[in-house]
C-alpha cells in the first residue's frame, strides 16, 4: 500500500482498503541468476526478471507476534510462511507462490496477551461454509458484467418510482434436497416473479458470512466474504448482473453497528479489542460485540465494506441497520448522542456518495434524530432515504383496532403528514414485522377471516397511495397466517387459494399504477403535490386525500369500517370528471364487486370540510378506491 493509502486507512478515510488487506493473487517479478554458457566456452552469470504467480496476504493487527499464514498450500505449518512486519503501524506481509483458487487459510500468530490464535481474515472475499471457519482464497477479478446500460441509466433521482421487496435469499424457495440453492438458481425463479409482481428493486437481507443461519445475516464473522451457503463471488455477481439485464435494481442491508463474538472472528483479534469497544459498550443488545465506530480504522474497515459490494457486486444501494444506535448511544435518545456514530455516518455517505454518486445510502432509523436524510452540506447526516418506522407503527396500530373504536384512534393516520416532509422516507412493512411471534401482516388486522382480506387490501392501497417509497417483505403480498421462519419455504401453495392469490394480484395492480401515474411518485416529498380532502371525519372513519403531478391528478378515498354506502359525498378542489381506476373490493382481488362503473362528476358544491367542489360516490366496507381527474 502506497504510503498516503496508508495513511488515509489508519486515518479513518478510506473506501479502499480491501484493495490492499487480504489475500490478492497477482504474479510477483524478481530477479534471479541466470548461468549463460557463450560460444567460447566461458559461463557468465547474469541477472533476469522472473514472474512467479501466488498470492500476496497482508493484515493488520498492530499488537501480533510470531505471524504466519497457515492453510491447505502448507499443510497448516505455521513454521512454513512467517509474515514480515512492514510497518510499525501493524502491517503484515507475505507473498506465497502456487497457491490455488479455494484453498483454505488463517492467520496464525501470538496476540497481545501472549496467547497463540488462529483466526480468519478480516478482508477475506470468500469463506468455508458452517461449521467450518476457515477464509478461503478467491480471485474476485475478471467476472464479465453485461449490464452496462442498466449502470448507465441508474440515478438517484428522487422522482423515480421504487418499490422495493425485500427478501431472505435462503427462505424464499427453501432448501432443495436439503441443501440451499444457489444465486443464480434463485435468479431464475426470482426475476421472473419481480417482473410479475411489478417491484423495481429488491432488497436482500445481509449476504456476507455469518455462523448461525437463524441470525438471517446481521451478525457476521465476514463482512467482505458472500454468504458461502448460496455460492460464491461470481456466482453473486452473476445474480445481480441477471437482475440489472432484467430491469430489477439491487439493494443489499449492512449492519455497522454488530458483528458474532465467535472466537475465530473479530473479537479481541490481536488480544485487545481492535474492533470492539473496550469499556461497556463492548456487547449489544443482541448478545453481539459493537464496532468502535470512534476507531479511525475501523471506520476504514466498515466504509471499505460497503464501497466493495458497490464496486465489484454493482449493487444500486446500501440499507444501513440500526442507524438509532449510531445516533444515540445504544439508541437510547436519553443517554445522548453518539458522536462518534454521527461522524461514522457523516463521513461514509460523503465517501460513499464521491465514489458512487447514482447509488442510494437508506437509513433504518427508529429514532427522532433531524436531519437524516439532509445534504451534508445543509448539516443534515446525509443519507437519500429513511425507513418511516413511524408510519408502520402508527399504521399497523391502527388497522389492528376493531372498526368500532377507530374513531379514537384517527390521528393515528393524519398524523405521518404532519412530518412526512422533514425527511425523504420510505415506507416499511419489513421483516422485522412478521418474525418473533409478532405475526403476519394478516394476523395483526382486525376481524373474522372475510374481513381480515378487506383490510388487507384497504391497507395496501393505502401503502402505496401515501406519498413514499414503498417496501414490502416477501410473502406479505401472498397474505400468509404463518409468522416468517428462515429455515423454511415461503408457503407457495397459497397461490393455489383465489383469497391470497388475490392479494398478490392486487399488489401487481398497485405496483403498475404507481409507476404510470406521475403522481404518486415524482415530486412525493414536495408538499405542493398533496392535500387532504377529508381529514377530520371522526364518526365514520372516512380519509380521503388527492395527489397531482402536472397532467396526472388522482384522488384516494378510505372507508376505515364494515359499513356500506352507496351514496357519500366527498369535498374536492378541482371540478372535473373522475374515473375510478381502482377499488380494492373488485372480485379479482377477493372483494364483493361493489364499485363506481360510471363516470364521477366532480361538481362546484360546496363539499364536507369546507371544499368548495364536491362529488359523490358508492363506497363498499373497507374499502379504498384510486379515482383519476380525466383530461
Amino acid at each position: 500500500m502506497a504510503f498516503g493509502l496508508l495513511h488515509q486507512f489508519l486515518m479513518g478515510e478510506t473506501i479502499d482498503a480491501y484493495q490492499y488487506f487480504g489475500a490478492h493473487f497477482m504474479v510477483l517479478e524478481k530477479m534471479s541468476q541466470s548461468q549463460v554458457t557463450l560460444k567460447n566456452g566461458q559461463v557468465r552469470t547474469k541477472m533476469v526478471k522472473e514472474k512467479v504467480p501466488g498470492v500476496m496476504f497482508r493484515l493488520y493487527a498492530p499488537l501480533a507476534q510470531d505471524v504466519s499464514v497457515i492453510g491447505d498450500f502448507n499443510s497448516w505449518n505455521p513454521e512454513t510462511h512467517k509474515m514480515t512486519k512492514i510497518d510499525d503501524a501493524g502491517v503484515f506481509e507475505c507473498f506465497i507462490p502456487d497457491v490455488k483458487q479455494y484453498e483454505s487459510y488463517k492467520y496464525h500468530f501470538k496476540n497481545a496477551r501472549g496467547v497463540y490464535v488462529d483466526k480468519a481474515d478480516p478482508y477475506a472475499f470468500f469463506s468455508e461454509h458452517r461449521p467450518l471457519t476457515s477464509s478461503r482464497v478467491f480471485d474476485i477479478e475478471n467476472f464479465v458484467w453485461h449490464d452496462d446500460l442498466w449502470c448507465q441509466r441508474r440515478t438517484r433521482n428522487f422522482d423515480q418510482p421504487m418499490s422495493i421487496y425485500e427478501m431472505h435469499l435462503g427462505s424464499w424457495l427453501g432448501k432443495f434436497d436439503g441443501r440451499f440453492l444457489s444465486y443464480e438458481e434463485i435468479a431464475d425463479h426470482l426475476i421472473h416473479y419481480v417482473k410479475e409482481l411489478g417491484h423495481t428493486h429488491v432488497e436482500l437481507l445481509p449476504i456476507y458470512q455469518h455462523p448461525f443461519d437463524g441470525s438471517w445475516g446481521y451478525q457476521a464473522t465476514g463482512f467482505f466474504a458472500v454468504d458461502s451457503k448460496y455460492g460464491n463471488p461470481h456466482q453473486l455477481m452473476s445474480f445481480v448482473d441477471r437482475l440489472h439485464q432484467a430491469g430489477i435494481g439491487v439493494i443489499f442491508d449492512f449492519a455497522p453497528v454488530h458483528f458474532a463474538s465467535d472466537s475465530f472472528g473479530l473479537i479481541n483479534f490481536d488480544g485487545h479489542a481492535m474492533y470492539e469497544y473496550a469499556d461497556d459498550r463492548k456487547y449489544t443488545e443482541w448478545g453481539s460485540l459493537q464496532f468502535n465506530y470512534g476507531d479511525n480504522p475501523v471506520r476504514s474497515f466498515l466504509m471499505s465494506v460497503v464501497n466493495y459490494y458497490l464496486s465489484y457486486f454493482h449493487m444500486d444501494g446500501v440499507r444501513i441497520d440500526a442507524v438509532s444506535n449510531l445516533l444515540f448511544y445504544a439508541g437510547n435518545k436519553e443517554r445522548g448522542q453518539n458522536s462518534d456514530g454521527i461522524e461514522f455516518c457523516k463521513r461514509l455517505n460523503s465517501l460513499i456518495h464521491g465514489r458512487h454518486s447514482e447509488v442510494m445510502m437508506i437509513a433504518e432509523d427508529s429514532s427522532d434524530f433531524s436531519g437524516v436524510t439532509r445534504p451534508l452540506e445543509y448539516g443534515g447526516v446525509g443519507f437519500d432515504y429513511k425507513w418511516d418506522l413511524g408510519w408502520m407503527n402508527d399504521t399497523l396500530k391502527y388497522f389492528s383496532k376493531d372498526p368500532i373504536y377507530r374513531k379514537y384512534e384517527h390521528h393515528l393516520l393524519t398524523f405521518s403528514m404532519a412530518y412526512f416532509y422533514s425527511e425523504n422516507f420510505i415506507l416499511p412493512l419489513s421483516h422485522d414485522e412478521v418474525v418473533h411471534g409478532k405475526g403476519t401482516i394478516i394476523n395483526k388486522l382486525h376481524g373474522d377471516y372475510e374481513m381480515k382480506f378487506q383490510t388487507i387490501r384497504n391497507l395496501y392501497t393505502y401503502m402505496w397511495a401515501h406519498p413514499g417509497k414503498k417496501l414490502n417483505f416477501m410473502g406479505n403480498e401472498l397474505a400468509s397466517f404463518d409468522e416468517w421462519n428462515e429455515s423454511k419455504s415461503l408457503p407457495w401453495i397459497l397461490r393455489t387459494f383465489p383469497k391470497h392469490d388475490s392479494i398478490l394480484r392486487l399488489v401487481r395492480d398497485l405496483n403498475l399504477i404507481y409507476k404510470y401515474e406521475a403522481a404518486m411518485h415524482v415530486e412525493e416529498y414536495n408538499p405542493n403535490g398533496f392535500n387532504w380532502l377529508m381529514v377530520d371525519n371522526h364518526d365514520q372513519s372516512i380519509f380521503a386525500f388527492e395527489r397531482k403531478y402536472q397532467d396526472s391528478h388522482l384522488i384516494f378515498v378510505f372507508n376505515m369500517t364494515s359499513n356500506y354506502y352507496d351514496y357519500i359525498r366527498i369535498g374536492a378542489i378541482t371540478p372535473g370528471t373522475l374515473e375510478e381506476i381502482f377499488n380494492s373490493e373488485k372480485d379479482v382481488y377477493g372483494g364483493s364487486n361493489l364499485y363506481n362503473g360510471d363516470l364521477i362528476r366532480v361538481q362546484q358544491e360546496a363539499g364536507p370540510e369546507g371544499r368548495p367542489c364536491s362529488f359523490t360516490i358508492r363506497l363498499a366496507s373497507n374499502g379504498a378506491l384510486i379515482l383519476k381527474y380525466k383530461k
